[in-house]
Order: structure tokens, then sequence, then C-alpha cells
């Protein structure tokens, strides 16, 4: 009797059964022929990935979770998950061999290391007559076809994305694969889990090295049954969805007021095309916001970063990267340690900071305040540091979407009106005046007022002493001055955008078709969507935008 041929799926984003092309395949196909074919779900944990990874401890208790849910989830449908340890392109050679696999089947990833990890297994199911089934489905729509509509380069502004997304037909969600006929069993694949029935489990927190005893409390849990459940308590809010305005939203509120989704996206625990979907029932037939900023708005900004990610090269880097604005940043340890760990003297920055490494998420526009304030706005330090210390710290750090927000919030990319700046004061008095989101994340100002606790620095010695904070001492004093720092920053950006034109302009950049984004550099139009400019009226528009410079200098 012919040995039975083994199916593997492999997970790696996509950790869900709902929705998922490539695992639906693999269960049909065995479903089929269950004589034939046996199903292996498999998760491959690189040791090695804890080297050259940064990855704090609130992303990986989200990733154990998320595991131990998926497992759970597969055994509902008469499967389980074998997680197995080692690098992918040493394992598979082996499993390939030793469980006679006849099928791989994975979703479609764009990040620079998926793209040469696959590459490589490719090359290696070949060499073993492996036949390879690859899905697209961490996107609704395929980045590639967006980037061929357009002409072969990717869209680099909001607008002509969805303009060319609105052509595309929307994909509908699958449901939950059917049940596999019985638990299966393979002689081939169980021979090690014979000898140690649980070598193919979840990784428990001590595998993964992180004492769960010394971290905050988990207020994001991890998996797909959390992040369905999230879902669908949010759009019990009708009206709640269909009023929802990203810029509306507070960034500095006690509990979130967001969806926080974004972390069960990144790891593909939601579907996008799910949650897509369901926002549309919602708002079907009501009054609703629009995009860019009503919800299906900020599922369209995630397909937005993906499709330029995906046909950018140096994405993730300012040097050799055709539509990221050179600049002369700053290198001072001192500054981005005081930044990263919320020791800035600015209370509501480092309010931010903290929570950010506490719980592993923060608010939207809070990442929008701490990123100005690293770069273009107060310590002039490269956005690459900061989307290094988000990689390591956000439960929803999605390279994509963290080298492109780094790019537009430091006036690199996609947004270019470099002299608005983000104020460290008063940007969150809007919307928490009283500073409780600051008593929380930073107790050593607990009892400061409202009148002074974005400004500690400006209490007398003796209130400081009555108030239990001497600052300089208990709490940092600001290493800048906002009102003067700011400003010399404006002129420096300004500086380079001068110094990108120049060279630009001598022949030594790519084409207008990739030369801004979303705003343009000062004396040259905003490239169309076919890539022409009108350099005839490039003078009034360079006068315009310096007057307009000088007038924002002037309030400061």
């Amino acid at each position: 009797m012919a040995k039975r041929e083994t199916i593997v799926h492999w997970f790696r984003k996509g950790l869900r059964i709902h929705d998922n092309p490539a695992l639906t395949v693999a269960v049909d196909k065995v479903r089929a022929n269950p004589a034939k074919y046996c199903l292996r779900p498999i998760f491959v944990l690189d040791p090695g990935i804890r080297k050259w990874l940064r990855v704090g401890p609130n992303r990986w208790r989200f990733l154990q979770q998320t595991l131990a849910n998926l497992d759970e989830n597969l055994r509902s449908i008469n499967s389980r998950l074998y997680v197995l340890r080692g690098n992918p392109v040493e394992v598979f050679p082996k499993l390939f061999a030793d469980w006679n696999v006849s099928l791989l089947t994975y979703e479609h990833d764009i990040e620079p290391y998926a793209v040469k990890r696959d590459s490589t297994v490719e090359e290696q199911a070949r060499k073993h007559r492996v036949e390879v089934h690859i899905e697209k489905s961490h996107t609704i729509f395929d980045p590639e076809g967006i980037v061929k509509k357009n002409g072969g380069k990717p869209p680099l502004t909001y607008q002509r994305y969805a303009t060319l997304a609105s052509a595309c037909k929307i994909p509908q969600p699958l449901p939950v694969p059917q049940k596999l006929p019985a638990k299966e069993t393979s002689p081939e694949a169980d021979k090690e889990e014979r000898k140690n029935p649980s070598c193919y489990d979840p990784p428990t927190m001590e595998e993964l090295a992180i004492e769960e005893a010394s971290m905050g409390q988990c207020k994001f849990p991890g998996g797909e049954s959390e992040a369905l459940r999230r879902m669908n308590e949010i759009l019990s809010r009708k009206a709640w969805v269909c009023k929802f305005e990203k810029p509306n939203t507070s960034p500095n509120s006690l509990e979130p007021s967001t969806t926080v989704l974004s972390p069960y996206l990144k790891f593909g625990c939601l579907s996008v095309r799910l949650f897509y979907s369901r926002i549309a029932e919602t708002i079907k037939g009501q009054k609703h916001s629009q995009p860019p900023v009503s919800l299906i708005g900020q599922v369209m900004w995630r397909e937005f970063y993906y499709c330029v990610a995906a046909a950018t090269p140096n994405y993730d880097k300012m040097v050799g990267n055709g539509i990221c604005t050179q600049i002369d940043w700053d290198t001072n340890k001192d500054y981005l340690e005081a930044w990263t760990h919320g020791r800035t003297g600015y209370p509501f920055i480092d309010a931010i900071m903290r929570q950010l490494r506490q719980e592993g998420w923060i608010h939207h526009l809070a990442r929008h305040a701490v990123a100005c304030f690293l770069t273009r706005g107060d310590l002039w330090i490269s956005w690459e540091e900061g989307q290094r210390v988000f990689e390591e710290l956000l439960l929803d750090a999605d390279w994509a979407l963290n080298a492109g927000n780094w790019m537009w919030l430091s006036a690199s990319a996609f947004f270019h009106q470099y002299f608005r700046v983000y104020s460290p004061v008063a940007f969150g008095k809007k919307t928490d005046p009283e500073g409780k989101f600051i008593k929380k994340y930073v107790p050593e100002l607990a009892r400061f007022p409202a009148g002074i606790i974005y400004e500690p620095w400006k209490a007398n010695l003796e209130t400081q002493k009555k108030l239990g904070c001497i600052i300089g001492k208990d709490y940092p004093m600001r290493i800048v001055v906002h009102e003067d720092i700011s400003k010399v920053n404006i002129q420096r950006m300004s500086a380079a955008y001068k110094r990108n034109k120049a060279q630009k302009d001598g022949g030594t950049e790519q084409d207008d078709s990739v030369s801004s984004g979303s705003g343009g550099t000062p004396g040259k139009k905003r490239p169309s969507s076919t890539g022409s400019t009108a350099k005839g009226k490039a003078a009034p528009k360079k006068r315009k935008i310096e007057a307009t410079i000088e007038k924002f200098l002037k309030k400061k």
C-alpha cells in the first residue's frame, strides 16, 4: 500500500482558520481524498530570530497566545498546529523527505526577509518535487496588481491609490474550512511525536525566555478568537461605527478611543477582507463618515502602505530609498535614550512612550506626536531610529505601515508640510486638559494640577516640593526648549529640501513620478498621476511655501 502523502500548510502571518484561502485549499484536497492525503498545518519558530529581530516581551506574549489559540481552533476541525523549531530554510528539506510532502501551501508576504526566505523554500520544494500553492490574502487588494494598473510604479498618494483600488473587485471572505473526516494519523509524520508527545506543541512563555510575572496587565490578548470577539463587539456599536472619524478620536484617553484591531490584522488573527466586508454591512443604508478618516478609510491606509512598500526598494531605509527625502539627521544617544524610555521632560511625550513600553499599543495620533518630536520637531534624530523602537515595542509593528508612517511624520515622504509641527504641550491639552493620562503613566507628576502638569518646569521650587516632585531630580528637566528648537529644525528641513531639489534638478534622482509622494518638494509642483509636472508654475509655488513658513515662524 502506498504511503499517504502529506499536505503542509505553513502559517507565518495569517494566524487564523477563517478566510484563509491557502489553508482552505489544503483542507479541501485532504477532504476530497483522505485515503491518499493527510494535513499538517505548521508554524516554524526560528530561535535565531531573537538575535536579529527586535521584539519586546509584549509582542512575544501576543504571539504565544495566538499560536495556542490557533492550535485550539485547528483542533475544532479535526487537525492541530505543529510548531517546529529551527530556521525554515534548514527545516523544510528534512520535512519534505521525512513527511512525504507533496503539496505546500502558504500566504504571500511582501517583506524583504520573507521574499528571500520564500524563494529559497520554493527552490527546495522544486528539488523535492513538492508542489507549492501561494495565496494573497493579507491585504484586500494585490499590491502587484495595483502597481501594474499604475504603469508599473507605486501610487504615492492615498487618493491615487483609492482611485486605482476602486476599479478592483473586492474578494469575499471565506468561511472556516469544513472539518476533516477524522483526527488524522500518519506514521511517517508522527515518529517524533511518539518519542515526545509535546514536541510540536505551541511554545510556552518560558521557552520564549519571557518572565510573564514581571510584565504588566495583558490588555490585548492574542489570537483569532479574541480578534473576532473584539471585532463583533465594536461593530455592534453601529452609531459609533457610522460616525467614526480618526482625527476626532483621543490620543490620550485612559481607554482606547479606536478599535485596537491593528495587532490582530498585523498577525493575521483577523482577516482584513472579513473586517472590510463587515464594516460595509454595518454602514450600509446609514449616514456615515467617509474615507480617508472613516473606518473603511483606515483599512485603505493599510492597503496603500502595503502597495508602496511592495514596489519600493529599501523602503524601510533613508539611503537608497527613491521616495524618501535625504536629511542630515543628528546622532544623539542621550536624546534617543531619553525619548525611548519616556524621560524627555515633556510629560505628554513621556506618558505616551511609557504606555507603549507597558502595554504595547498607543493611539495613532499619539504616534504622530512622539514621531514628530523625535525627528523634525525637536530632537532631529532619524526616523529609522524611531522605527526600530516601534518595531520592538508595538504589538502591531507592521513592516510596511511602520516605515510608511515614520517617513510621513518625519516629512521624509508622502507628507511634506514640514513647518507644521506638533506641540508637545498644546496637542495633548486639547483632549485631556486635566492631564489624567499623564498622571497614570507619569505618576511622579500625579499631584500636579491641570494648569502646570504639561509644563511642570514652570512651577517654582517651593511648589514642586509641595507637590512631591522636584524637576531635574524626581522628574527630568526638559531636554530641549521646543519653542526655540522647532524654529531651528524647520530651517534645517527647508535646507534639506533645497539640497534634495538641487540634486534632483542635477539629474541625480529618480524621475518625477516618485519624487515627493503627496506633498511635493518646495519649488516643484506635485507630480500628477502620470508623472508629469508643470515647471512653469514652480517659482510661484516656492514663494507661497516660503511665505507660509515665515508666517508660521512669526507665530511661534
